[in-house]
This record gives C-alpha cells, sequence and structure tokens, in this order.
C-alpha cells in the first residue's frame, strides 16, 4: 500500500461521485460515524450541511470528499474505515481496491486459492430419496425375523469388549431372541 490515503482519495472520488450504491442514507451513516466518532474530522456544522436532502446525494458525497481531502490523510482514511464499515461491497469495487487486489505479487504474498468443493450436487431431492431407501432399510432390518436370528448372535460376540452391565443386556438380549 505504498499510496496515502489522501491520494488513494483523489483517485477515488470520481468513482464515490458517480457510484448509484452510496444512498441517502449509507451516506449519512457515514457522516454520522465521522462526526461522533471523530468530531475532529467533521464538526457538528459540517455534518449538518453534508446531511442536507435538499442537496442530491452524489453532490454531497463530492463536497464531503473534497472536504476530507482538505483535512488531510487521517480524516481520509477514517473515510475508509466508515465506508469499509457501512458500505462493504462499494468499499471492495474502489479501483484502488481492485488494484490493489490484482498487484499482489504472488511471490512476497501467498495468494488465498477460494475452492468450492461440491459434495453432491443432484439436488435436495437426491437426498430425500437416498435417505427414505436408507430408513426403509431400516425398518425392515428392525421388524424382519432374519434379525431376532442373525444378528442376536452378533450382539453376543460384540458384547465381549464392553462393561459388565452392558455386556449381560446383550448377552441377554441374545438369549431371548434365540429362545423365540
Amino acid at each position: 500500500m505504498g499510496d496515502s490515503f489522501h491520494e488513494q482519495l483523489l483517485e477515488d472520488s470520481s468513482f464515490l461521485r458517480a457510484d448509484r450504491r452510496l444512498e441517502t442514507d449509507l451516506v449519512d451513516k457515514i457522516i454520522l460515524q465521522l462526526n461522533r466518532i471523530y468530531p475532529q474530522i467533521l464538526s457538528d456544522k459540517e455534518a449538518t450541511k453534508f446531511r442536507n436532502l435538499d442537496v442530491p446525494t452524489s453532490v454531497r458525497v463530492g463536497e464531503l470528499l473534497t472536504h476530507l481531502q482538505g483535512k488531510g490523510d487521517e480524516a481520509c482514511r477514517e473515510f475508509y474505515r466508515a465506508l469499509h464499515l457501512h458500505v462493504e461491497e462499494v468499499y471492495y469495487s474502489l479501483p484502488t481496491r481492485l488494484r490493489l487486489r490484482d498487484s499482489l505479487d504472488p511471490l512476497t504474498i501467498p495468494r488465498v486459492q477460494q475452492q468450492r468443493h461440491v459434495l453432491n450436487d443432484r439436488g435436495p431431492v437426491f437426498f430425500l430419496g437416498c435417505f427414505s431407501v436408507a430408513v426403509g432399510m431400516a425398518l425392515l432390518y428392525y421388524y424382519s425375523e432374519t434379525k431376532v436370528t442373525g444378528g442376536s448372535r452378533a450382539l453376543g460376540m460384540a458384547s465381549l469388549g464392553l462393561k459388565r452391565k452392558a455386556q449381560e443386556v446383550l448377552i441377554w438380549y441374545t438369549e431371548e431372541g434365540l429362545m423365540k
């Protein structure tokens, strides 16, 4: 970030004046933040002037940017902070942000590659179908007669590595299934 915030704001000011995403309420939020948190940057009288609704928003933004450029680098930095806080999509589409993002040297700063992992792109109907099949098979297994004879022996063998109470329950279930 070799440029100062003042130089960046000079470059971004034409974009900000023309951007229609900066609506009246968003500009007011930025002005109020600069006024309330940093009264040395924007006094009450100046904030009232920039919040005048009789003046079109693009003109108010232009006057605010000119005023902040006259205040210095600190005021420009706080404007960028407020813009980032309240209108993030405009902040990331500023020409200086785009240039900064595109000019990153891959040897000095590793780029983070965002990959989209799609586990299943078949949609919710496919998931519900597979889930229904699995539930159906579980219900068939639970209510079928083969479970009582074949499955019980497996439960008896599984009880070998368990604690005494769990082992007794599984062995009792196995013996009960064989008696039927």
